[in-house]
């Protein structure tokens, strides 16, 4: 199988990451931490106008009409800005909730036991009868708890694997390149093996989760799906938790955007009831 990106997929890709790069800046990122629970509504019309939420919509009914690998490549990108909001749910609900392919609307739906945004929701999915809020990790994702789980939608696990793969780029990426910068006993810290070791690892997960990301957005198998949220979970909790050994306490503080990685990879390994029910999949599958 071919993982080589079509040039039209890196369009997709390089767009939205210089989208994001203008309206979700460092800055703005420390704007949305100081203000929690505040969706910026202007930011998310934009992303409906460059075809986020309406990507996988036919081009007959308004949308891009682009595949499952390309949403998993925005979605991929949306997770390494750490872009907040209910992104999948009003992706996914683009097709029948008037408004939210254009993001005139935002759609919130329970995922498992948790729902995501529900105050800041035009649209609240069936489900979230009787939530209660619940103290989030995350500034950047409130979080209500509802009472009876809802199923996962495989889109739904795939699109959240995506976002755990961009938040693994980016914790590989930040450490590199505070190895790089920072100095200690006269040489940058990436030169002592401990260091090294970390970054290595940092970018093996990221590749693997990558691939098993990608093979599931070809295939669209539950099982590929399954196995790639578990790979994609770990490159980003473990890699923003190797990022944050990197940077030492400097990654701790609020100038720092590495504690936000981990805790946003924190809450999405919750979601769809986490890791469970992926590995209950996959050891069906294996006893089968």
């Amino acid at each position: 199988m071919r993982f080589q990106l079509t040039d039209e997929q890196r369009a997709v890709r390089d767009g939205m990451r210089e989208l994001l790069a203008r309206r979700f800046d460092g800055e703005a990122l420390r704007a949305a931490v100081a203000a929690p629970g505040r969706l910026d509504r202007s930011l998310w019309r934009e992303l409906g106008a460059a075809g986020f939420f309406a990507l996988r919509l036919p081009e007959a009914d308004g949308g891009v009409g682009l595949g499952l690998p390309e949403a998993v490549l925005v979605f991929e990108e949306a997770g390494r800005a750490l872009l907040p909001g209910p992104l999948v749910a009003t992706h996914l609900a683009a097709a029948d909730v008037p408004g939210a392919a254009t993001g005139e609307r935002v759609v919130a739906a329970p995922d498992g036991r948790l729902v995501e945004w529900l105050a800041e929701a035009d649209v609240v999915r069936r489900g979230a009868e009787g939530a209660v809020p619940l103290r989030s990790a995350d500034p950047l994702t409130p979080l209500h708890r509802v009472p009876a789980p809802a199923r996962p939608d495989p889109v739904a696990v795939l699109l959240t694997a995506a976002e755990q793969l961009g938040t693994a780029t980016r914790a590989c990426e930040l450490a590199v390149q505070h190895a790089r910068t920072r100095e200690q006993f006269g040489q940058p810290i990436g030169a002592f093996q401990a260091i090294k070791h970390l970054c290595a690892g940092l970018l093996v997960r990221a590749e693997v989760a990558r691939a098993a990301v990608y093979a599931a957005a070809v295939t669209a198998d539950r099982t590929d799906i399954a196995a790639a949220r578990l790979l994609a979970d770990e490159a980003a909790v473990q890699g923003a938790r190797d990022c944050l050994q990197v940077h030492g306490g400097m990654g701790f503080t609020w100038e720092s955007e590495v504690h936000l990685h981990l805790k946003r990879a924190w809450v999405r390994a919750q979601r769809g009831g986490g890791g469970t029910e992926s590995e209950e999949l996959l050891a069906a599958e294996l006893v089968a």
